[in-house]
């Protein structure tokens, strides 16, 4: 049976009416609370849209007329007495890579049962799970997953039948609305069918549904849409017996603010979550995100991240901060993917992204390239070694998934290898 999940309705969830809708948007640090920082407002014409740290009620979203100088008034605010920090709101995207011709296991629909749910077996047949080694894993050690795993994304289905007993309830933060996290809302035609052969329906993903669905899908509003469920799908390949809790901060376009990212982070870490996987990334550093996972990590939440598909020795964000763990893609050759992002800088381990079979909206599965889904891997092997003991935290995660196959310092300590990973605390405890 699924354990009970008790859930605290924070404060800060009661300040948000309606998304805001002002051009300039601010992340303002007011550790004296929400009164002091409406009453600077009251005087400089800004307006408190609501709390981003939920329960702690220390962090807040701004917003003020359009029509001002972001810059001149960003300053402005920070010269406020009681405020502490202040950084632009900015508008994020999920990042795709360009896939390929898709992969002949995605037409391999023989249904098969795995962990209680009926899966095509082409999903657990696929070369990424011999290559980390996901059944010796699951076979020598008997380990299937535990705890819960965030997924900040676009959302889930929450109607998948592969998905709907490890789903819990999230929050679907671009509508506000708690307890969901579905991204079959921001879906415009009525119905979706499946379909009998795999079809493009983004530059990034091929999925199994009809033709008529696959056009539609396949306009720009949706370019992203089902990449959450996707994600969530590769989490649960790896650790099926792990909680799955969808934090919508994306929408169907792959676009989200990065203040929803920080209210998904730390309503995550209130509600239990142990490992939040975030499969996008920016390019310029937050200190309210940097602050929010290094607040995450201290209380034992494990943080994984995509290195990002601009196919560059490059800085990105999350993946390159010290509290989490980047992932860049490989192929099934064990070498490097071409679009991925690489350097010591910023992978702490690569894993498959190419052609990867997953979960897809509407019952379906799909295939998905980039690093986006390379991370879930990742925590899903996170949510492994929660199997083996539940104080795993960022530290010791990383390094028993240090231990993993050498290819080069571009991927840093090597690809995921889960036997490595799920033996080395063993190993050590052995000694």
């Amino acid at each position: 049976m699924k354990p009970r999940m008790l859930w605290v309705l924070l404060i800060f969830f009661g300040l948000w009416t309606s998304p805001a809708t002002a051009d300039n948007r601010f992340i303002v640090r007011s550790p004296s609370g929400l009164l002091s920082l409406q009453q600077a407002c009251l005087a400089l014409g800004c307006n408190v849209s609501g709390g981003l740290d939920g329960s702690l009620g220390k962090l807040f979203l701004v917003t003020a007329p359009g029509l001002i100088d972001p810059n001149v008034f960003l300053q402005t605010l920070r010269s406020q007495p009681g405020i502490t920090h202040v950084e632009l709101d900015a508008l994020l995207k999920v990042m795709q890579a360009t896939a390929a011709a898709p992969p002949s296991a995605l037409s391999d629909n023989t249904p098969v049962n795995y962990f209680g749910a009926t899966v095509i077996h082409g999903y657990i047949s696929q070369p990424a799970i011999t290559i980390i080694r996901l059944p010796d894993t699951q076979t020598a050690f008997g380990v299937s997953g535990a705890g819960t795993v965030a997924v900040i994304d676009t959302g889930a289905d929450p109607t998948h039948p592969v998905l709907q007993s490890v789903l819990v309830p999230g929050y679907d933060f671009t509508r506000n609305i708690a307890g969901s996290g579905s991204e079959l809302t921001d879906v415009g035609q009525s119905s979706v069918g499946s379909g009998a052969s795999p079809v493009m329906v983004n530059q990034s993903t091929a999925a199994v549904v009809d033709q008529i669905s696959a056009a539609n899908l396949q306009q720009p509003q949706y370019q992203a849409f089902g990449h959450g469920t996707m994600v969530s799908g590769i989490i649960h390949l790896v650790a099926p017996t792990a909680l799955i809790m969808p934090l919508k901060a994306f929408k169907a376009d792959g676009t989200g603010y990065l203040s929803d990212v920080l209210r998904a982070i730390y309503f995550a870490l209130q509600n239990g979550a142990r490992v939040i996987n975030m499969s996008f990334s920016f390019s310029t550093y937050s200190h309210e995100a940097a602050s929010a996972l290094k607040f995450a990590t201290h209380h034992h939440v494990i943080c994984v991240a995509s290195a990002g598909n601009d196919g560059k020795e490059e800085v990105v964000y999350p993946a390159s901060l010290s509290d989490v763990m980047g992932v860049a893609s490989t192929t099934n050759n064990d070498t490097l993917s071409t679009f991925s992002n690489y350097g010591e800088d910023l992978v702490w381990v690569g894993a498959p992204g190419e052609g990867i079979i997953t979960t897809y909206p509407f019952g379906a599965f799909g295939a998905g390239w980039g690093t986006s889904f390379s991370a879930p891997f990742v925590s899903g092997a996170a949510a492994l070694l929660l199997s083996v003991s539940t104080n795993f935290n960022e530290s010791s995660a990383e390094q028993s998934l240090a231990h993993a196959v050498w290819i080069s310092p571009d991927l840093g300590n090597g690809r995921v290898d889960l036997y490595q990973a799920v033996s080395a605390p063993r190993t050590a405890d052995a000694n």
